[in-house]
């Protein structure tokens, strides 16, 4: 049964609890976590800064530091989603 999630981004589920991320179809062969690590004030508003990526195998079978396929730091939410997205579209092409 495939999982529903209440928001997305370009077509793939997109989680959320506090600083941590969580992009990509759980049963697909990867996602994508990302953690704020910094946030700023714009407008009155707490938004995120710095934001660091990684490409995560969804194979359980590897160890943790295996399943890390990919690593990048981006700045703000939208360039990291935007990275996310397309680091999720290359490696389901080349597999």
């Amino acid at each position: 049964m495939a999982y529903n999630a209440p928001l997305t981004y370009k077509g793939r589920p997109l989680l959320r609890c506090k600083n941590e991320l969580y992009y990509g179809m759980p049963e697909g062969k990867a996602v994508v976590f990302m953690q704020i690590l910094t946030t700023k004030q714009e407008v009155g508003e707490e938004v995120a800064d710095r934001v660091h990526l990684m490409l995560l195998s969804t194979d359980t079978s590897l160890s943790p530091k295996d399943r890390i396929l990919k690593q990048s730091d981006k700045n703000g939410l939208y360039n990291a989603l935007d990275f996310a997205a397309i680091m999720l579209e290359k490696h389901e092409a080349s597999h």
